[in-house]
């Protein structure tokens, strides 16, 4: 049996488990959800996931999805 765990990675090194798995170039909030456009704002704090690793051991998978901080300008093109 194998047990799967994702975690989000931020620029800054911390790291934080999520639910279920990401995808390249999605936009997630703070906590790793995925964001659905259009936004409502722009001024929120938004990540793309830029990067993923999968590391294998003796009946675990971990599945790290590394992100980037989306600035506020490129922001305004997801909002409505």
């Amino acid at each position: 049996m194998t047990i799967e765990e994702c975690f989000i990675v931020y620029p800054e090194g911390e790291s934080q488990e999520l639910d279920a798995p990401l995808k390249i170039d999605q936009l997630v909030d703070i906590n790793g959800r995925v964001l659905v456009p259009p936004l409502a704002s722009p001024r929120m704090i938004a990540y793309r996931v830029v990067k993923i690793r999968r590391l294998e051991e003796r009946g675990m998978r971990s599945i790290l999805h590394y992100v980037e901080l989306v600035p506020a300008v490129e922001l305004l093109t997801y909002c409505s």
